[in-house]
């Protein structure tokens, strides 16, 4: 089944959502059951939502170390929530997915147009930049 680009943002969108409320929940202390914050948020059954979601709570301490990496001066628990859920999401797209990094990284892009405040945006593009840039170094490591 072929997905156009146009339901893959608005999923990515649903994903981040997803991972936001992870994150609040996680922050908080509060059980979860990812499949019921899912079902919360969208209510179409879709293996790239699930994919994004599980992929991103899976590699979560790598993800983070990455970004930490290249945050500069900064550590990803600083950030907002809905910032984090975008650049883990862009990370984990770019690093365990076989979805094309300008790909990863535009989407991550838009969402933060929307979402994030500019300079959070221009970080998050930085840090995926750095990233996509050290990628084989970051496989290897």
């Amino acid at each position: 089944m072929v997905i156009d680009v146009a339901n893959r943002s608005e999923l990515r969108e649903k994903c981040m959502t997803i991972l936001y409320q992870i994150e609040v929940y996680s922050k908080n202390k509060m059980k979860y059951e990812v499949d019921e914050v899912i079902k919360e948020v969208t209510d179409v059954d879709h293996e790239f939502v699930k994919e994004i979601v599980y992929g991103v709570i899976t590699y979560k301490n790598e993800i983070d170390k990455i970004a930490n990496k290249y945050l500069d001066g900064w550590t990803i628990d600083r950030l907002g929530n809905t910032d984090i859920a975008i650049l883990r999401m862009g990370i984990f797209e770019l690093l365990y997915t076989e979805i094309p990094p300008i790909v990863a990284i535009n989407e991550a892009i838009e969402l933060a147009k929307v979402y994030s405040d500019d300079s959070v945006r221009k970080m998050i593009n930085g840090v995926l930049d750095k990233i996509y840039h050290n990628k084989g170094e970051i496989n290897a490591g």
